[in-house]
């Protein structure tokens, strides 16, 4: 069974820093792609970015220049800094894991950024 555990969140003002990271249960590169979504109440999931087993990167419109996504394939970690916050980056962040046939997701962790 995957298993993926998120840390790292927490409340910032806004301008401030967090680092979100992901622990992956067995090697990574069992995926397809990692990546960090976010969910705020009565809105879809939406896409924050993702990054492939070749370490190619995406990004949301609203994060680019901001948000950076890297993995360590040796810790089997996926880490999400986030830079220059918003209020509106406020959110749920979830971790996924992508296959060809499946998707699998961490429980969340909290980002709150105060203006």
């Amino acid at each position: 069974q995957v298993q993926l555990v998120e840390s790292g969140g927490g409340l910032v003002q806004a301008g401030g820093s967090l680092r979100l990271s992901c622990a992956v249960s067995g090697s990574i590169f069992a995926f397809n792609s990692m990546g960090w979504y976010r969910q705020v109440p009565g809105k879809q999931r939406e896409l924050v970015a993702t990054i492939t087993v070749r370490a190619s990167t995406d990004y949301a419109d609203s994060v680019k220049g901001r948000f950076t996504i890297s993995r360590d394939n040796a810790k089997n970690t996926v880490d999400l800094q986030m830079n220059s916050l918003k209020p509106e980056d406020t959110a749920v962040y979830y971790c996924n894991a992508h296959t060809s046939l499946d998707d699998y997701w961490g429980q969340g962790t909290q980002v709150t950024v105060s203006s």
